[in-house]
């Protein structure tokens, strides 16, 4: 019983004497830090456009005939005034013959009925002066009445005829007239019967092939899209309106157009705003124009469109890795003077500027926020901060070095 009594007292003896455990610290975690800039970055909104023809144009033949001539290839470019298409012009010059050939009778007649007006003006003339002298004799007494009556109604039968005349002059040159508005009808008929390309553009499918016989204004013969210039619609959210409207009143907007395949950019001038809000989506279409010269846009395209309106002094920018997403939305870590972080929701803008996102909130100027490796971090967790430094386009080496830095940190 000692010896138990004995054994007891050294254990505890023993276990008081023991150290106690040191508390381990977790370590600070590397991580890659940028200072939130103020600086002047274009505004920018971008939107998915539809490339559209600057002036298409279906053309038909406005008169009927056989269809004797297709002077161009399916898909060609043509010029302005290029001849299209001939139809059969025969019956057509036979029809500006007969109209010559009226309008030629009508002049002679009115040439003869000139004729007639001076031989009865002369005449008239002669039996007024006739019934003077008879007249004036037979107040006199020297001459009977009744001849003084005869001489003035063959003065008065002169003056009807020549009036007779005048009238039938006039009414040979209203003919006149109606001859020369046939003969130019018919010459214009004729001149329908060569097509030409109203407009500079690009040729579709042929519908009507070459010996079938059209009807004026019946189907589509070819249809001529101009390429060059060309518009690019789009519509972008009603928010952005007044936006827009206060760089307009400014000054020409600059427009940029992709292909969703290439990176070439097309540059071009905002031409239209529609006068209307599209009520059931929102947004508002605009329309772009572009010289297109190499004709990489194509009507019907989708093209990636980019709307650069004037530079936006004070700008708030970051970079586009120190934005993550979370559950809440976007957040950025910021460093606080005691190396520890805080997680900080963020309202992130519309623009960016390369590697830069603009934050309209949530940040101000000369803070210090986590760039890359935030995998590792939670709110209040301290940390070992980097000074970051953006890689130079086309060069990741250095920020593979980055990455590696902080791994054996």
């Amino acid at each position: 019983m000692v010896l138990v009594l004995i054994f007891m007292l050294l254990a505890a003896g023993c276990s008081d004497n023991k150290a106690a455990p040191v508390a381990r610290q977790t370590p600070a975690a590397p991580v890659f830090v940028s200072k939130v800039l103020l600086k002047s970055v274009p505004v920018e909104i971008q939107a998915i456009g539809n490339v559209e023809a600057y002036s298409t144009v279906a053309v038909k033949s406005q008169v009927g005939g056989e269809l004797t001539t297709v002077d161009f290839k399916e898909g060609a470019e043509v010029r302005k005034g290029d001849r299209l298409f001939v139809i059969d012009p025969r019956p057509f010059e036979s029809q500006v013959a007969q109209a010559e050939a009226a309008l030629a009778r009508d002049r002679a007649q009115v040439q003869a009925a000139e004729a007639n007006l001076a031989r009865d003006l002369a005449q008239e003339q002669y039996v007024q002066s006739q019934a003077k002298r008879v007249s004036e004799l037979s107040r006199q007494g020297v001459l009977a009445k009744d001849a003084a009556e005869q001489t003035d109604a063959q003065a008065k039968a002169s003056a009807e005829a020549v009036r007779a005349d005048r009238a039938a002059i006039e009414s040979i040159r209203a003919n006149i007239a109606a001859d020369q508005a046939a003969l130019d009808r018919a010459k214009l008929q004729l001149e329908f019967c060569t097509i030409r390309s109203p407009i500079d553009g690009r040729t579709g499918s042929l519908m009507v092939q070459q010996g079938n016989v059209v009807k004026a204004n019946d189907v589509d013969l070819v249809t001529i899209n101009q390429v060059r210039p060309i518009y690019v619609t789009f519509s972008v959210p009603e928010t952005d309106l007044p936006l827009i409207k206060t760089h307009m009143a400014r000054g020409g907007i600059s427009v940029e157009a992709s292909l969703q395949s290439e990176g070439a950019m097309e540059k071009g001038k905002l031409s239209f705003v529609e006068n209307t809000v599209d009520s059931s989506t929102g947004t508002i279409r605009l329309k772009a124009l572009f010289e297109n010269p190499a004709t990489r846009l194509w009507p019907g395209q989708f093209v990636r469109v980019l709307v650069r309106l004037n530079a936006s002094a004070n700008s708030v920018i970051v970079p586009t890795t120190a934005v993550q997403t979370g559950q809440d939305g976007k957040f950025v870590f910021v460093v606080k003077p005691d190396n520890t972080v805080e997680l900080r929701p963020v309202k992130p803008g519309q623009r960016q500027e390369g590697d830069l996102t603009v934050i309209e909130n949530g940040v101000k100027p000369d803070e210090t926020v986590v760039v890359t490796g935030q995998l590792a971090l939670a709110p209040g967790a301290k940390v070992a901060p980097h000074p970051y430094v953006a890689p130079s386009p086309g060069n990741s080496e250095q920020s593979t070095t980055s990455k590696s830095a902080m791994q054996y940190e």
